[in-house]
Order: C-alpha cells, then sequence, then structure tokens
C-alpha cells in the first residue's frame, strides 16, 4: 500500500503538505479504496514523502477538514478514510458561488436538464412509503399561505419533493446535481424572495405539476412522468423570471433607497 501511496505523489512544485493531499487522492481512485481504509502511520508517512512530523500533520488536517478522513487518537488511533458527507460537499461549493454573479434564472437553466432525468430513472424505485411522502410534501401547499413564515416551509416542502427523488436516483452525480441546485435555490433564491408578495399563481401552478406527476409515478409511466418534470421545470423557470423581475424594480424603486 505505501509503494502505490508513493507513485502517486504529486510532482508539481506545491506544498509537501499538499503533494501529500494529492497523493492520498490519487491513491483512493487508481487503487479503488473504500472508507474505513487505514492510511499509514505519521511515522510511516513522514519516512514516505521525506518529510517532518509538522508536514504530515498539517496533510492530514487537511484531508480532514476536506472530510476525506477522520482521525483517531490513543494506541489504536490513526487516519480512516471517509465517506465525504453530502452536506459538506454541497456546502463547499455553495461557498463558492455565493461570490458568483448569477441568478435563479441560471439554476433553473440547468434543472430544466437535471431533474427530467431524475424522475425518468427513479420511477420504477420508489414505493409506496415515497409515493406517501411526495402526497405529504404536496399537499402541505394546498393551503394557501397566510404568514411568511408558512410560505416559506411551503417553498422548502416543494424542494422536498424534488430532493426525494434524487435521494432515490442510483446515478450518484445526478443525485448530487439534483440535491444541490435545490440546496442553491433554498439559500439563494428562495430566502431573498419569500419578501415579495405571494405569488399564488406559481404556489398553484407547482402544486398542480407534483400532484400530477406522483399520479404519473404510481402508474409507472415513465414517459409521461419525463414530460410533466420538463413542463414543470419550464414554467418554474418562467415564474422565477417573473419574480426576478419584481425583485430588481423593488431594489430601484425610490421607497428602497
Amino acid at each position: 500500500m505505501i509503494k502505490d501511496l508513493a507513485a502517486l505523489e504529486s510532482q508539481r512544485r506545491v506544498k509537501r503538505a499538499d503533494q501529500i493531499v494529492d497523493a492520498v487522492k490519487r491513491w483512493i481512485v487508481v487503487k479503488d479504496i473504500q472508507p474505513g481504509e487505514r492510511l499509514p502511520n505519521e511515522k510511516a508517512l513522514m519516512e514516505l514523502f521525506e518529510c517532518s512530523k509538522g508536514t504530515v500533520r498539517e496533510a492530514l488536517k487537511s484531508l480532514e477538514v476536506q472530510g476525506l478522513i477522520t482521525v483517531k487518537t490513543g494506541p489504536n488511533g490513526g487516519a480512516v478514510l471517509a465517506q465525504v458527507p453530502y452536506p459538506l460537499a454541497s456546502q463547499m461549493l455553495r461557498n463558492y458561488l455565493h461570490f458568483q454573479a448569477f441568478e435563479g434564472t441560471d439554476i433553473y437553466q440547468l434543472r430544466r436538464l437535471v431533474e427530467p432525468e431524475i424522475a425518468r430513472l427513479v420511477v420504477p424505485l420508489l414505493t409506496e412509503a415515497d409515493y406517501a411522502e411526495l402526497e405529504r410534501l404536496t399537499e402541505l401547499c394546498a393551503i394557501p399561505a397566510e404568514t411568511i413564515e408558512q410560505r416559506l416551509a411551503q417553498r422548502i416542502a416543494e424542494l422536498e419533493f424534488h430532493n426525494l427523488l434524487a435521494e432515490r436516483c442510483q446515478n450518484p452525480i445526478l443525485a448530487f446535481m439534483g440535491r444541490f441546485l435545490n440546496d442553491l435555490l433554498k439559500d439563494l433564491v428562495i430566502f431573498k424572495k419569500v419578501q415579495l408578495p405571494e405569488q399564488r399563481e406559481f404556489s398553484n401552478s407547482n402544486l398542480h405539476y407534483h400532484r400530477e406527476l406522483i399520479q404519473a409515478f404510481k402508474r409507472r409511466d415513465t414517459k409521461a412522468v419525463a414530460a410533466l418534470m420538463h413542463e414543470h421545470m419550464q414554467s418554474a423557470h418562467d415564474f422565477n423570471s417573473e419574480l426576478q423581475s419584481q425583485l430588481s424594480r423593488q431594489l430601484l424603486s425610490p421607497a428602497s433607497n
């Protein structure tokens, strides 16, 4: 194992600790290492990479922060490979996008591609329990919201409908993208636009499509599911464009200055 790890050491002129981090990452991919595998101990890593204990610990701390290892202390301790949890992966990428100039319509541009494919793939995978949860989330949005808190809860329930589908998807990249785009909407769109006047037409449209999708899922009608989801995403994109226009007008109005 140690020879395999050393062979993958980065040849770029970067910090020694970063070279160790890169080598571990390539080792995981090339050798198909699974969570639970132990890394060599500190002494072995120092000899392997011809570096100090401080450099090894810096590399291990970086891997730990990235979620790739857990470090245990004590006689039986050491660094153990771990599967990066979805919330951490999503948050790191969202942190980057917080400082990019993009709007909700940019998110929907990608959702129009991702959501229909996720929906199509999960048709044979959904269970009775899944149908029940989809119905519960949908009917939470059936009663007109009277407060901002209720509106926010309904918008989140609508996203949880799509998160459930993403979680059932067996394509890990599509599943991640579906959940990640929903996280973006929650972070950067919903909390910003919930202050706008209630868009009941938008809520009714979401309610309609979610109810129709549930029935198509139950019939296991893959073609109908894909078509409905595509229409749903196009409709949401159009509504979001209008909401963005309203928000822009609100920010530019004299009352907002």
